[in-house]
């Protein structure tokens, strides 16, 4: 009964350091990951990382994109695609070449500065939908652009780390078809677009009126899980299908039930769990020796995603301060790097003795995010409030 008395720790101290967060004036997703970081091994221990917070996590931020593309404007989002591709690029660019340099200076052969730079190009957006959503921002076209650049910003990063893999890395994790990895993402994109489009509303239509508790709400999870499935058979974070899914829901009828009965259910169990699993990453064993290249790489990690995606939406009609907006949303690496890192770990592009160093600085530009947002957006609109506690 171990995971019991876990789960009775984790939600009481994110709620609790959620809370503490609000009131020091920065979003309650601040605290709610820092709880993580002192329950976890570099702190307190309380928490270890194992399969039952692993799969929680998992779950966790699944739903949390989920709702994300359930409170998606669909509209908006077709309205600007162009800029979604103009901070991407502008979000991959210059972290890859920086991340080289920068790397190439502290030593890193060839292979395992490129990979870095790969690396830093990677965007996690679950920690800034959230600050958004707590903002009530997450609909605005800074934060509909964001949504975009992050879909686009996976794909090109899969298809580098492929091609990365093919021709940089070791053994087996070297025996990628580039051809293959490409094909899967046009096969995913377009199943996804026929199935949310013919597939999604015939289902919900059918499974609806079945004399079942929440048989709704049921369908809707089934989506959400069948399109994240299909997403990482695909070569796609699972994120990506959950998001998906979200969006083809949002376009029926079932929306606002199917999203006003999954947000308890995420907010109270699942997404506190994903929140803390990001701090029990970190520990400072061995650090010290390594502390300028992991100050470097974190100052160059904010730094390239906030100019790099600002100029992208700059380039594309926003103005300044929305352009830094944009760019902060993007900086966030989260569990998206973290399955990079350990994936390069494999692949022989990452060494061994700079794995924990890349991963504290990603754990930081996760942390930076929230308290980033809070500056470069405008104040919350009044009935933002709600969302504060989740």
């Amino acid at each position: 009964m171990a995971f019991i008395l876990t789960l009775v720790i984790v939600i009481a101290a994110t709620k609790l350091a959620g809370a503490l967060s609000v009131k020091l004036g920065q979003p309650s997703v601040l605290g709610k990951l820092l709880a993580g970081v002192l329950l976890g091994p570099a702190i307190l221990g309380w928490v270890q990382p194992n399969e039952f917070i692993h799969y929680f996590s998992e779950i966790g931020v699944l739903l949390l994109m989920f709702i994300a593309g359930l409170e998606t404007d669909l509209e908006q989002l077709k309205r600007n695609w162009k800029s979604s591709f103009a901070v991407a690029a502008g979000g991959v660019v210059l972290p890859l070449i920086g991340g080289y340099a920068v790397a190439s200076g502290f030593g890193l052969n060839p292979s395992e500065a490129w990979f870095i730079g790969l690396l830093l190009c990677a965007t996690s957006v679950s920690i800034t939908v959230q600050t958004l959503k707590e903002m009530d921002r997450l609909g605005s076209r800074e934060g509909t652009t964001v949504l975009g650049a992050a879909v686009v910003d996976d794909v090109i990063v899969v298809i580098m780390l492929a091609v990365m893999l093919s021709f940089l890395g070791e053994g087996a994790a070297a025996d990628v078809s580039i051809g293959l990895l490409i094909g899967k993402k046009v096969v995913f994109f377009v199943a996804v677009l026929l199935a949310g489009w013919f597939i999604v509303p015939h289902f919900l239509k059918l499974f609806a009126p079945f004399r079942v508790t929440q048989a709704v709400m049921s369908g809707g999870l089934i989506v959400c899980f069948a399109f994240s499935y299909f997403a990482e058979k695909m070569g796609i974070a699972g994120i990506i299908g959950a998001f998906a899914a979200g969006l083809a829901i949002s376009q029926t009828a079932y929306k606002k039930e199917i999203e006003t009965k999954t947000e308890p259910i995420a907010y109270t169990l699942f997404v506190p769990v994903f929140f803390v699993s990001i701090g029990l990453n970190i520990t400072f064993e061995g650090v010290g020796s390594q502390l300028p290249f992991i100050i470097a790489m974190t100052v160059l990690a904010i730094l390239s995603k906030l100019i790099g995606g600002g100029l992208g939406a700059r380039l594309t009609g926003f103005d300044t301060r929305s352009s830094i907006a944009v760019g902060a949303g993007m900086v966030s690496r989260g569990e998206v790097a973290l399955i990079i890192a350990s994936t390069g770990l494999v692949g022989g592009l990452l060494h061994p003795a700079y794995y924990t160093s890349i991963i504290l600085v990603v754990i930081l530009t996760t942390l930076v995010t929230p308290p980033l947002l809070k500056a470069v957006f405008p104040k919350p609109v009044e009935g933002g409030v709600a969302d504060i506690n989740r």
